[in-house]
């Protein structure tokens, strides 16, 4: 009784993890021999190629709930641990706007393969490289394969104003705008256009992903995508957030003061627009104390967080139904890992039978709170990152035994110095000058760090 109990027990803490009733079939590099080519289910493919999905996560004892593993992520302390260094560099969009793109291990460091695997990683609400959230992956991606680490190259794309980066136009930034990252990953395709590229989103930057995915779908210049907790359907995140004391006073208004902070810190450069409606709202939300999420972004968000149409929203409602990502799944046409924990405070809302598509595998773990997942270390009191394991494991079946099929990316062109999508006169990009060394574990004061 007592050995059926704890198989149980060791059952319950697994993954659950949801496929599309109809499989697809990959191309893979042999098991026994690399150069053989073999046709696999996606589905046999995570199950060989990622086997932390099929053990347990045990959530730390003492980090029992969703809302202890969420307040680790912010109050922990990850300075110590998995140490990133970055080359920056900066990209000018057509609008005016700039984006921070950090690439690791930096050129004086070390050199790579030109056909190295990209590991292309989108940050939190208001993240970036340095968050120890993102360190988690590419410290050990990035890590030379003698020392025990992939060796791949890592490259996270920090949206406007986040993370150092400057905001030189009236247009933020938002979960429903595609565009920056889609011009991000052009950029990042010419420098290295033999490298396969592997997204990896977070929170925020993982409803871009999914978005992305959807919207490029076959022509996807990302091979693969993993989004880890994702907010999925943020009409019901909303309202959770909103109708629990809790949630609306803790995390609804954290993550309100760092949007905050965030313009806070570019109202100089916003008032070089005084005609702009970002201008305007932006002052509106500096004048407020204790915002919840869903007024800020109703105040700011919705009126500049991308081009114009669709933005302004009529309503932070709208733009929440708009920027949604649980109802565009279908479209997506590469190898997608979702995964998500049961008892996400932020996030009320898991796609499970949302979209019946075969290339997307969705994961729901017992526990693991908001970008947390923290199980106990091998030493008293010592924590680890549970996640990290299933996502190197992912990344890794990619980069070496995923063969993708098919012409990726749509035609590019330069036009007045700015390289565009043909077909999308409207988005283009080219680089300046800027940026420099980036040290991954300083972050930015006056922000909630993990969310």
């Amino acid at each position: 009784m007592g050995a059926l109990l704890s198989l149980f027990s060791a059952a319950y803490y697994i993954p659950k993890l949801y496929f599309g009733s109809v499989p697809v079939t990959i191309s893979v590099k042999g098991a026994e021999s690399l150069k053989a080519i073999e046709r696999v289910t996606l589905r046999d493919f995570v199950q060989l190629r990622c086997p932390s999905l099929l053990k347990e996560f045990r959530p730390a004892w003492w980090l029992h709930s969703g809302h202890l593993q969420t307040a680790y992520c912010v109050v922990g302390d990850f300075s110590r641990i998995d140490r990133v260094e970055y080359d920056r560099k900066l990209l000018r969009t057509l609008d005016g706007g700039t984006i921070g793109i950090d690439f690791t291990p930096p050129a004086q460091e070390r050199t790579l393969q030109d056909d190295t695997p990209i590991i292309v990683v989108l940050h939190g609400l208001t993240g970036g490289s340095h968050e120890s959230y993102v360190r988690s992956i590419l410290a050990p991606a990035c890590t030379p394969v003698e020392q025990g680490g992939l060796g791949y190259r890592g490259i996270v794309v920090n949206f406007r104003g986040c993370a150092g980066v400057p905001l030189t136009s009236p247009q933020l930034y938002s979960a429903f705008n595609t565009d920056d990252i889609r011009v991000a990953i052009m950029h990042i395709a010419k420098l290295f256009p033999k490298a396969p590229l592997i997204g990896v989103g977070f929170s925020l930057g993982a409803n871009v992903l999914t978005r992305y995915l959807a919207e490029e779908g076959e022509k996807s210049r990302l091979l693969a995508g993993c989004a880890l907790a994702c907010p999925w359907d943020l009409v019901a995140s909303s309202d959770h957030l909103q109708n629990h004391f809790f949630h609306r006073h803790v995390y609804s208004s954290g993550m309100a003061q760092n949007l905050q902070n965030v313009v806070a810190r570019h109202m100089e450069a916003l008032s070089k627009f005084p005609d702009s409606a970002a201008w305007k709202a932006v002052q509106t939300a500096a004048a407020k104390k204790d915002m919840s999420l869903v007024e800020f972004d109703d105040t700011v968000t919705r009126v500049c967080g991308g081009a114009s149409p669709p933005f302004p929203f009529p309503s932070a409602h709208d733009y929440y139904a708009a920027a949604s990502s649980h109802n565009v799944l279908g479209g997506i046409r590469v190898p997608f890992l979702a995964l998500n924990s049961d008892d996400d405070p932020i996030v009320s809302h898991f796609p499970a039978g949302t979209a019946d598509n075969g290339w997307v595998v969705l994961g729901l773990t017992k526990g693991g709170g908001h970008l947390g997942w923290f199980e106990a270390g091998k030493g008293v009191g010592e924590l680890e990152r549970w996640i990290r394991k299933p996502v190197l494991e992912w990344i890794r079946a990619i980069g070496e035994y995923f063969i993708p099929e098919g012409e990726r990316g749509h035609p590019t062109h330069e036009v007045d110095g700015f390289f565009k999508q043909v077909g999308r006169d409207d988005i283009g990009y080219k680089e300046i000058e800027g940026g420099g060394h980036v040290v991954g574990v300083e972050g930015e004061g006056g922000l909630l760090a993990g969310l």
